[in-house]
């Protein structure tokens, strides 16, 4: 009777070893909850990818709804994105910031010029469209391991406190933004506008 449960035991490991597996068979690895959602983002102080004289921290983030897509000139799939995300900021206003890094750029060691850099960046906007406001240049790439970044291209969408409310792992095309992350992203517009309106009687009255 004693060795009845060390004999049970490779049959626990082997259920809970299928249940694992098959969870995983049926999830969406662009679903999984980011490690920063419903947090501020982490502590940064990155340059603007052309602009190495100005620096950005998570402060450039308040005030304004914004979608973080970390993306590289290396990254196919962030091409094939660019022309819609343009559309989206064209047509509908949406604010996007990227967060950029290098995967042949090493700051210690020189393989790749920031100049070169720049001039891939400005080819590549060229060439498909550019949506974004700035880019932020992760020079060793902390602040996307910060956030949880596994590839590209990935989204963060953050209200206008600077929060993080999503994590989109993938491109955004059309079915993407309207069913996942525009419905999202409308809202905190509409919060962020309701916010604003709520405070205006306030600040007439101190006046």
């Amino acid at each position: 009777m004693k060795k009845l449960p060390l004999v049970a035991i490779p049959l626990v490991l082997f259920t809970l070893l299928v249940l694992f597996l098959f969870q995983g068979l049926f999830s969406d690895p662009r679903e999984l909850d980011s490690q920063v959602k419903g947090k501020p983002l982490p502590e940064f102080s990155l340059p603007d990818l052309m602009k190495p004289d100005v620096i950005y921290t998570p402060e450039v983030f308040k005030g304004d709804v914004t979608i973080l897509n970390v993306w590289g000139v290396w990254c196919v799939t962030c091409a094939v994105e660019m022309p819609y995300l343009t559309q989206l900021k064209n047509e509908q206003g949406v604010k996007f910031v990227g967060l950029y890094f290098d995967q042949d750029l090493d700051p210690d060691f020189g393989t790749k010029t920031l100049s070169r850099v720049q001039q891939e960046v400005t080819q590549m906007l060229a060439r498909f469209g550019n949506p974004y406001d700035f880019n932020i240049f992760d020079v060793y790439r902390d602040t996307s391991l910060d956030l949880g970044v596994t590839g590209a291209p990935e989204h963060f969408v953050i209200d206008h406190n600077g929060i993080v409310r999503m994590h989109h792992i993938g491109d955004i095309n059309e079915r993407v933004w309207q069913n996942k992350v525009g419905p999202l992203y409308y809202q905190l517009m509409e919060a962020k506008n309701a916010e604003m309106t709520s405070a205006l009687p306030q600040q007439a009255g101190q006046q």
